[in-house]
Order: structure tokens, then C-alpha cells, then sequence
């Protein structure tokens, strides 16, 4: 999961989350499934998106929100390419980055780059013309965004299993 530290905001023209210069719109149907995220508006939490929510603009639907990023390298696999870019944000530390992602974590995970930068995957396409050095827009699939207490490490709006006891 590609992670990094950023901002929950609400105002006039909606819900989003923002960091490195990205601003992604947050559904609303977002917010309502996640139990507790209303009172976090305004706050910093980790955001986690998979490399699989994000597409080749041009093979996505216009409703999806773009990130306009250079890519580093790309690995073609058949069926799909994997795309490596940087965001300029610093790798998110925390004691218990571990715990934000599934053991059953599918391959691409944030790393370090340089010059406190991080280096993301996104899984696209492989109808994507995407090439290593292009600047390219993805798309990316907000209904499923991912949040992290930057205190606690655990997630938001997700219920803990003390929760879900009898």
C-alpha cells in the first residue's frame, strides 16, 4: 500500500484529503461508511491507497481524480503494467507502519527515494502507453481510500474486533 501523510479537508467545494500537492475529492458515500472520519476533517492522518485504485487516466472514467506524475520506471507484466513514480513527501514513519498494511498485501509497496521523497506503485492497464520518463495523469479511485490515525496506527471508520464481539 503506498502511504503517506495528509490533510482531511472540508469546504465549499466538498470533502477531500490533500498532500504533496495532491488534492483527491473524498465521495460522500466515503464518509458515511467510514464510522468517525466526520470529526477528523481538519486533522492529519496517514492515507493509504493501493497500487491497484490507481488507472492510466485515459483508460478511466472522468469522475475519477487525477494526479498528474512523472514516472520513474515501469515494469510491464501481460496483463498489467506496474508504474513507479515519486511524490514529494517524505516516507511516513510510524511504530506501527507495519500494522497499516495486510498481511495478504499485494506486490508495490511505498518505499524511500531521496531528498525526502517516496516512491509509489500504481497497477495499470496494459493498454496504458504509459513509458518510464512520461508525465502522465492517473486516475484514481477514491471509494477506496484508506485512513490511518497517525497516533495509534489503526484504521478509521473501520470497526476494531473488540468492537465486533458479542
Amino acid at each position: 500500500m503506498n502511504i503517506v501523510t495528509a490533510q482531511l479537508i472540508s469546504g465549499d467545494d466538498g470533502r477531500a484529503v490533500t498532500f504533496a500537492g495532491h488534492r483527491l475529492a473524498i465521495p460522500d458515500a466515503v464518509v458515511h461508511a467510514s464510522p468517525g472520519i466526520e470529526a477528523l476533517f481538519g486533522r492529519e492522518v496517514i492515507l493509504g491507497i493501493r497500487p491497484s485504485d490507481f488507472e492510466d487516466s485515459s483508460l478511466t472514467d472522468d469522475s475519477w481524480p487525477r494526479m498528474p506524475v512523472v514516472t520513474h520506471v515501469i515494469e510491464a507484466l501481460g496483463s498489467e503494467i506496474h508504474v513507479i513514480f515519486s511524490i514529494d513527501a517524505p516516507p511516513v514513519v510510524h511504530k506501527d507502519i507495519a500494522d497499516l498494511a495486510p498481511e495478504q498485501e499485494e506486490e508495490g509497496a511505498a518505499i524511500p527515494l531521496h531528498e525526502g521523497k517516496s516512491l509509489w506503485t500504481a497497477r495499470v492497464n496494459a493498454r496504458s502507453r504509459v513509458r518510464a520518463g512520461d508525465r502522465i495523469e492517473l486516475g484514481v479511485d477514491t471509494r477506496n481510500l484508506h485512513f490511518f490515525d497517525p497516533d495509534s496506527g489503526l484504521a478509521i471508520g473501520v470497526k476494531q474486533a473488540a468492537e465486533l464481539r458479542p
